[in-house]
């Protein structure tokens, strides 16, 4: 942790010699939000359009997340060589031509493509942290992250919503072009708001990479890492499943599987909210311990009150709020612990706690898909947001018990 805080940063709105706002921030990290989950309700439609099998077009939601993974791999690095602001203008172009490419794609395999091209937009999230941790210490960092999740929170509450409507009155095309748009005016503002934010360094781009084991032989980054992974793990499951449950385990249309699909989001807002007011007075590995302890609680109930047989859609979707909840204690927490193991190296370890995450996440995703049938409801999904949730309880306990030990912060 920071022992003398920096003086807190001048920032002006649209003044690119000064670090991007808020809410600039904010727009840029939901975006990564909007274009994961927009499109979700119309993938049995997307099936249908391109004569394959809806297994075919749910991989798009592994796949995505599998290449964002290792996309961050390398944004980090090449972020902290040669600075946020040129990193996040190319990603941004780049995100922009593959969004075209999913719109005139002529088969579901180009479709695929595309859609793996389309994960270059994680530079977005990744950055918007990075650049929250170039500025602030731990503990701040830990607040201000909130405080743009919570924002960046509220486009899962409303994007697949969004995406219903968009399918039941046009089709899914429409909501491909509408990420289109949207990236265009983020990548203005970009040009115009977000001044550097990275340290000047003489380190080259394989040097950069060479620093990775700094991180990786670090516990207490593993313990951070592992408990953001295993926290949002839960969530990527019910994004690979939470599809299939609400259309063919409760049969809901698109745009009643939109609307309740965005639940955790509620719960995500709530968290990071709390956050936001709180990391500073609780400390940030409490505020993960709470995260891992909601988002198992979540998941519990869910599967005994399936077990009893009152299983529901309401009571489905309504406890994934915790499980939102959980996400939003957890995930803004870990991160500032995780970028504060080497601030000088907060790109990197943003990219790379964020490529374990959306690794990890991309295979829960994988194997709902694969678990859940007619015959099983919703019980393989329900099982799987359990144990990865107690995974990180165990692992947010590995840091608290090693700092005690050592009565000082691990590094």
């Amino acid at each position: 942790m920071d022992k003398f805080p920096p003086p807190l940063p001048v920032i002006r709105f649209l003044d690119r010699k000064t670090p991007p706002t808020v809410f600039t921030l904010i727009l840029l990290a939901g975006l990564s939000a909007l274009v994961m989950n927009i499109f979700l309700p119309s993938l049995p439609q997307m099936a249908e359009f391109f004569g394959t099998s809806y297994a075919t077009m749910q991989l798009s939601v592994p796949l995505y997340l599998l290449f964002s993974a290792v996309i961050q791999i390398f944004i980090g690095p090449i972020s902290d060589n040669l600075g946020r602001r040129r990193v996040m203008i190319f990603g941004l172009i780049g995100f922009m031509i593959a969004t075209l490419g999913c719109i005139f794609a002529p088969n579901a395999l180009v479709f695929l493509c595309f859609r793996i091209a389309q994960a270059v937009v994680a530079t977005a999230m990744v950055l918007s942290r990075a650049v929250l941790r170039d500025l602030y210490t731990q503990d701040q960092a830990a607040s201000k992250i909130g405080y743009v999740t919570m924002g960046m929170a509220l486009v899962p509450m409303i994007a697949p919503a969004v995406g219903g409507v968009i399918e039941q009155s046009y089709d899914w095309h429409v909501t491909f072009w509408l990420m289109f748009v949207i990236a265009g005016g983020i990548l203005a503002l970009v040009i115009t708001d977000m001044g550097e934010t990275a340290r000047a360094t003489e380190n080259t781009i394989l040097g950069q990479f060479r620093e990775y084991p700094e991180l990786l032989r670090s516990p207490r980054f593993w313990g951070y890492a592992m408990a953001a992974a295993f926290c949002s793990g839960a969530f990527f499951a019910y994004l690979g499943g939470a599809p299939f449950v609400g259309s063919t385990v409760f049969n809901l249309d698109p745009f009643w599987l939109g609307i309740y699909f965005g639940a955790p989001a509620v719960g995500y807002f709530t968290g990071n909210w709390i956050t936001g007011m709180y990391a500073m007075r609780f400390g940030i590995n409490t505020m993960v311990l709470w995260g891992c302890m909601a988002n198992a609680l979540g998941s519990t109930l869910s599967l005994f009150i399936f077990l009893a047989g009152y299983g529901s859609a309401e009571t489905f979707f309504g406890l994934m709020t915790l499980v939102g909840l959980g996400n939003g204690l957890c995930i803004p927490n870990a991160t500032a612990g995780m970028l504060s193991v080497r601030p000088h190296l907060a790109g990197t370890a943003s990219g790379l706690g964020g490529a374990i995450m959306i690794g990890g996440g991309s295979a829960l995703a994988v194997l709902a898909g694969l678990l859940l049938t007619p015959e099983s409801g919703a019980y393989p999904l329900i099982l799987i947001m359990l144990f990865t949730a107690i995974a990180g309880i165990a692992s947010i306990l590995f840091v608290i018990r090693r700092a005690r030990n050592l009565e000082l912060n691990p590094v």
